[in-house]
């Protein structure tokens, strides 16, 4: 972090009450050039078609060329381009990618709201914040449920939470913190910009802010900061009777409450006070259950693609299991299916240091303790969806079976594997 952030950072973290000024001309030479190490180089281009390859061609001009925009005040967000993925069966996620210029700024900009709101969220949220991710949110929420005498669950879910964030709602969160009309003002161009979706047509946003959007995350942490984590523990925790946790990563959160009523009136109220900001819970994905070391394998709920029960350990004691998510073990197979179809005719070399590249990031999320049953069906389902692509890379068969395993001994195919250390689980469980 630059020393000016770091500034930032020990200021807002000493004086909570601290409103900043003067952050639109940090996004200088220095910062925009910062920025530009930090974004993602192999994404597509936007809509001027220009690629970070390109970009970098002329790095200096191009970065000094929307400085002087910047600080002329004639920047203005280009257009965003609009695409969508799977995100399950019958449904996509639409994503907006921006031209790399925009991505520097949006980046430099977004480093500024960090080094001030690292300091103010709460230690339950995980998402889009430096350094924490889903692994962590796991082990704390594990941890949690296992000592913290808990018996209810509120798993909750909000309707298309990046479409529906309120722009006046947010500008007003933002300057809770932030006194700089000009820094302020780029926001709303950010959030005002226009997207070109893929049948050709503009769309003007009215609420919402780009999926993609390398200031996107944190705007959508700040949002749910105010929205969601000090309500919770400025208003609802005080008014528990028992014990009260919430565990947010972006905008998936699970709450475990020690007592039912508790649980009720949290589940009441969230709709209230989400509709207040212009969101809406998913009452079909919104539910109290029981969970407790009674109920066993009665009751279970999902989080961040795991599955959490009680369960007995090797030594007989109750204990907080985890798994990979039936429904995210079989969309990851899914997936796996449609790679080895788009794949399979490369040269084997090239496509298995591909698919190890896969399995590595694999493991190395669902690979916790405990989750090893699940790891070694991913893995004999991903032997038998290999054996069944790579054998139609031409009209005859290519494999017999022994060949098969041959081949996959020659490329060293990793095998499942745990990635969570002992020591962290051990750390992970210390009160």
């Amino acid at each position: 972090m630059r020393t000016s952030l770091q500034a930032i950072a020990q200021k807002a973290k000493k004086h909570k009450q601290y409103r900043f000024q003067n952050l639109y001309g940090m996004l200088d030479t220095i910062g925009l050039t910062d920025a530009w190490a930090k974004i993602n180089k192999k994404a597509a281009p936007g809509v001027d078609g220009v690629t970070a390859a390109e970009f970098a061609k002329n790095l200096t001009q191009n970065i000094q060329e929307a400085v002087a925009a910047l600080k002329g005040k004639r920047y203005k967000a280009r257009l965003v381009r609009r695409t969508y993925i799977p995100k399950e069966p019958g449904k996509m996620r639409p994503l907006g990618i921006m031209v790399v210029a925009d991505k520097v700024v949006q980046r430099a900009a977004a480093g500024i709201l960090e080094a001030i709101y690292e300091q103010d969220f709460i230690s339950s949220s995980y998402g889009y914040r430096p350094n924490v991710g889903p692994q962590q949110a796991v082990k704390d929420l594990t941890r949690e449920l296992q000592f913290g005498k808990y018996k209810y669950i509120v798993e909750a879910d909000i309707r298309g939470y990046f479409d529906n964030i309120n722009h006046e709602w947010l500008i007003k969160m933002v300057e809770q913190r932030v006194d700089d009309q000009a820094f302020t003002g780029l926001i709303r161009k950010w959030l005002k910009a226009g997207i070109l979706d893929v049948d050709g047509k503009i769309i003007d946003p009215i609420t919402g802010t780009t999926q993609g959007g390398n200031i996107s995350p944190i705007l959508a942490n700040i949002y749910l900061h105010y929205a969601l984590d000090l309500w919770f523990e400025k208003a609802v925790k005080p008014g528990c009777e028992g014990k009260a946790y919430l565990c947010r990563f972006a905008d998936d959160f699970v709450c475990a409450f020690q007592y039912k009523g508790d649980a009720e009136m949290f589940y009441r109220e969230l709709g209230k006070r989400l509709a207040k900001f212009g969101l809406e819970i998913a009452q079909e994905k919104t539910r109290i259950i029981r969970f407790n070391q009674f109920e066993g394998k009665r009751t279970r709920f999902e989080f961040l693609g795991f599955e959490f029960r009680w369960g007995v350990s090797h030594n007989g004691k109750n204990i907080i299991k985890r798994r990979t998510s039936r429904k995210k073990l079989r969309k990851s197979l899914a997936n796996f299916t449609n790679w080895c179809k788009d794949n399979r005719s490369k040269r084997l070399w090239r496509f298995f240091r591909e698919l190890n590249s896969k399995l590595r990031g694999y493991y190395n999320y669902y690979g916790i303790i405990g989750n090893f049953k699940s790891l070694k069906q991913f893995y004999r389902n991903v032997e038998l969806i290999l054996y069944k692509w790579l054998n139609r890379r031409s009209q005859r068969k290519s494999f017999t079976r022994k060949e098969f395993e041959r081949v996959l001994n020659r490329h060293q195919i990793l095998k499942p594997r745990i990635t969570e250390k002992a020591y962290q689980l051990k750390l992970c469980f210390e009160v």
